[in-house]
């Protein structure tokens, strides 16, 4: 048994990356033969809003892993697919997140399924785009329609499949909890490292600044009465993608400055253990979302979380049990905020992360997509 993963991996960086090496891994323990097909060009350097898309961090190891992708060159396409053909996998797994990669992987994807019967699983981490474009479901519809089956890591995603086919081979399987990261070291180790003072207390807002992630919602709430008393110091780690003068107007506005430590890069991955251990509480104000691998990262350093109602978030993290869920404004954010702080529910909430983690493995997601792959077989053998 063999597949091929398609999507970003190392030496790109990002979520998906993290995930695929994570799911290589996962396949691997099982003695299932996996190894990833990523992109040599990713997004063009004019559509691409960071720094770099290089993780100069370290690569995962024991993955095979070949950069092989040119997202704007249709040549390649063809290409990629021939390779794919000659390396004959049982299955291939293909990462869907944004509808500027349709005509790539939707082409690839086509050419093999031409010349050979390859079931093609599609891990949908996002279909209906956060920042839409005219012509985005046109793009999304010719990737959707190549593929054999499908999973969502939310509901609303597993709904919003469903505007672009009439496949019932869809799967929902909750997105697993991030165990690349290293474990998590003590609170005051993690300060040390960060050079933080031990006797403050700290909430992170963690990931790419965009300005769907409502960072901003979040830096209202800090600049309220009654979080301004409580005197807590907002982390901020991440890249901005958005304006940060808006955002730093925002914390001049409100006189926080003294009050938000902004860490303006990509974070690497053997750094990641330090930000979430130094927290007390990873905030997540999204105005959008689908799911999100911040979650996931802090259900495996069993930190408690403050989501907003939209999307999958509030599927995965259960109100008042591991943390928050708010609604999208400053004042509701402020009040959950304070009611952590003021009632000390650290501990509580820590002690729940740790029976409510076991729900979200690895294993599951290999279980989930191999059965898959045997439905979508019985049923075209009727």
């Amino acid at each position: 048994m063999n597949n091929i993963i398609i999507g970003p991996a190392y030496p790109l960086r990002g979520g998906i990356a993290n995930f695929n090496a994570a799911l290589c891994n996962a396949f691997l323990k099982k003695n299932i033969d996996s190894k990833i097909i990523s992109f040599s060009l990713q997004y063009p350097k004019v559509l691409f809003p960071g720094k770099t898309q290089i993780d100069n961090g370290e690569a995962p190891k024991n993955i095979e892993i070949s950069s092989d992708i040119n997202s704007i060159n249709p040549f390649n396409w063809f290409k990629v697919a021939k390779k794919i053909l000659k390396l004959n996998p049982n299955y291939i797994i293909i990462d869907f997140w944004i509808p500027f990669m349709a005509p790539a992987l939707g082409t690839i994807i086509r050419r093999i399924k031409k010349k050979k019967n390859i079931k093609i699983i599609a891990i949908t981490h996002n279909v209906v785009a956060h920042e839409s474009k005219f012509y985005d479901k046109i793009l999304t519809k010719y990737f959707i329609q190549s593929c054999d089956g499908f999973i969502a890591m939310s509901k609303s995603v597993l709904e919003d499949i469903k505007q672009f086919t009439t496949s019932r081979h869809l799967k929902f399987i909750p997105h697993p909890i991030y165990d690349i990261f290293g474990e998590k070291v003590s609170k005051d180790k993690a300060l040390e490292y960060l050079k933080l003072n031990k006797q403050d207390k700290h909430i992170l807002f963690f990931g790419l600044i965009r300005k769907y992630k409502g960072l901003d919602l979040l830096l209202k709430a800090m600049g309220t009465d009654k979080i301004k008393k409580l005197n807590i110091k907002l982390i901020v780690a991440g890249e901005f993608y958005d304006y940060k003068l808006k955002y730093e107007k925002i914390i001049d506005e409100l006189k926080i400055r003294d009050n938000v430590l902004l860490k303006d890069t990509y974070i690497l991955n053997q750094e990641v253990k330090y930000y979430f251990s130094a927290a007390d509480i990873i905030t997540q104000p999204y105005k959008t979302a689908t799911q999100s691998g911040v979650t996931q990262i802090a259900y495996h350093f069993e930190r408690p979380m403050l989501v907003t109602d939209v999307g999958g978030l509030s599927e995965i993290v259960p109100d008042n049990k591991v943390g928050y869920v708010t609604k999208t404004s400053p004042e509701s954010i402020a009040n959950a905020i304070f009611d952590f702080y003021k009632n000390d529910r650290e501990a509580e909430f820590v002690k729940n992360i740790k029976v409510e983690k076991n729900k979200f493995s690895w294993n599951e997601m290999v279980k989930g997509i191999n059965n898959l792959v045997e439905e979508i077989n019985k049923f075209q053998n009727l």
